[in-house]
């Protein structure tokens, strides 16, 4: 069974990041063999997104479940649609942490355990330290509204890109997951 494991590094000797999409690297881990596959996180810098980007390339690498110490509702919505399951609370290292998985003493998740933008840093992150709480004022758009002085129209056609891109993607998955079902039922 493959699964992902943030990471602070290429090994298992290293520890498990409690960032997800702003980890420095997803290990693949096959847990029969315990064969590991280091990916340098490619969305740990983006500006936003970098755990929905960050999910959906585990889903692109078929893992089956997700270890991490922290994840947010958007990557999660991407994981669900993706039928990976994801478990946080996890720290310390990641040769440890694969172990508990595989006894069975790391549970599932049912809903993420972070704010949206959690793992931004110095407070950067929309919503981040105002009290806003968990929904960070979404309203019924959909995304957050425009900071202070910020054009309404042009953050709401950004936002509409970026919503746009989210679904194109989530087709795509949703494309490749029953073409797997049809697959898996002729068998």
């Amino acid at each position: 069974m493959k699964i992902a494991v943030t990471s602070t590094g290429t090994t298992l000797d290293d520890n498990v990041e409690a960032r997800f999409g702003r980890c420095p690297y997803f290990l693949i881990i096959e847990t029969d063999t315990m064969e590991v596959e280091p990916i340098r996180n490619p969305n740990i810098s983006l500006g936003g997104g970098a755990g929905t980007q960050s999910a959906q390339l585990m889903a692109e690498k078929g893992v089956s479940s997700v270890l991490t110490g922290n994840c947010g509702p958007n990557a999660f919505r991407v994981f669900g649609a993706a039928g990976i399951n994801v478990i946080t609370g996890v720290s310390g290292n990641v040769r440890s942490a694969v172990e508990q998985y595989k006894s069975g003493a790391l549970p599932h998740s049912s809903v993420p355990n972070v704010q949206s933008h959690y793992g931004m840093g110095g407070g950067g992150g929309r919503g981040m330290g105002r009290g806003q709480g968990f929904s960070r004022g979404l309203g019924d758009r959909g995304f957050a509204p425009p900071p202070q002085g910020q054009d309404t129209a042009s953050s709401d056609i950004e936002g509409l890109e970026s919503l746009k891109k989210t679904a194109n993607s989530l087709r795509g998955q949703l494309d490749a997951i029953e073409a797997r079902l049809k697959e898996m039922e002729k068998k």
